[in-house]
């Protein structure tokens, strides 16, 4: 049996308020209602986290479930000030802070153009390489509230930024063979307690940092330090485009002041994805 969190250490600078419940469906879905229905009573930053998810979603409406108290199920209610149109950033950064809350004793890990954090493998699996997934990012905008009157004066648009992280999973309770834990990796200390604190406390840093220079990652030197744990740049990538649009193929160049993808292709064309599925060629 997986230990439950520590309640007791579960304090996190920054942060107004954190949450653990038992068990949710979905923590992103339940955080969404939670803020539309008394904004006040959720401040930004703050946190849920359940102790196990029975529903979740990943991107593209996929599934998203765990063993009880064996991985961390998180969403995170931000009111970032930045642009509108650099808000794409928001999932890429928080896979740079879940990047850095887990690269400990040897355990470095990188990210995966556009959500996903993945940790070094002995061998090469289709579409990720040498590495295996560890974590998965969902970010969603909360939808204004139908009673006006609720809503928080001068408060900026609410993001609920839902964070998936395999922590001490045994190779069975694993979904699929593409998937890693911070324990199958040899992480030292794999305290389920230790690296959630670690993660808020990367998310609320990379945000602040990302928000004091107006939304812009070259100012703030987010691009660059994102840039150095990319496994997708400069790597030869195929593109399934979302909605059924095609499919680009090339190598992944850079990334755009929105967060988009740029692929060049074998023409010399250069591409910029927004959304779709990336899969890393050998």
């Amino acid at each position: 049996m997986h230990p439950a969190l520590s309640r007791d250490r579960l304090t996190v600078p920054g942060f107004a308020r954190v949450e653990v419940v038992e068990t949710s469906p979905s923590t992103n879905a339940q955080l969404v209602a939670a803020v539309r229905d008394d904004p006040a009573a959720w401040p930004a930053p703050s946190a849920l986290v359940a102790e196990e998810q029975t529903a979740g979603r990943g991107r593209a409406g996929r599934s998203w479930e765990t063993p009880p108290r064996a991985s961390l199920t998180v969403s995170v209610l931000l009111r970032p000030r930045v642009p509108a149109q650099s808000l794409g950033w928001l999932p890429l950064l928080a896979g740079l802070a879940v990047v850095r809350a887990v690269s400990d004793g040897g355990v470095t890990a990188a990210v995966k153009w556009p959500n996903d954090v993945l940790l070094p493998a002995a061998d090469a699996v289709g579409g990720l390489g040498p590495y295996r997934k560890v974590a998965g990012i969902l970010a969603e905008v909360v939808p204004e509230a139908p009673d006006a009157s609720r809503a928080v004066p001068g408060a900026a648009p609410a993001v609920v930024l839902g964070i998936g992280l395999n922590v001490s999973q045994s190779a069975e309770e694993l979904p699929v063979p593409t998937a890693t834990s911070l324990a199958l990796a040899g992480h030292p200390r794999p305290d389920r307690t230790d690296v959630l604190v670690r993660m808020l406390g990367e998310v609320h840093a990379v945000v602040r940092r990302w928000e004091e220079a107006g939304g812009d990652v070259v100012a703030a030197g987010l691009l660059a330090e994102y840039t150095a744990v990319s496994a997708t740049l400069g790597t030869r990538v195929r593109a399934e485009l979302a909605g059924d649009a095609g499919v680009v193929e090339g190598e992944a160049v850079g990334l755009d002041g929105t967060g988009a993808l740029t692929i060049r292709t074998d023409a010399g064309e250069e591409r910029t994805v927004t959304a779709g599925d990336v899969w890393h060629l050998r």
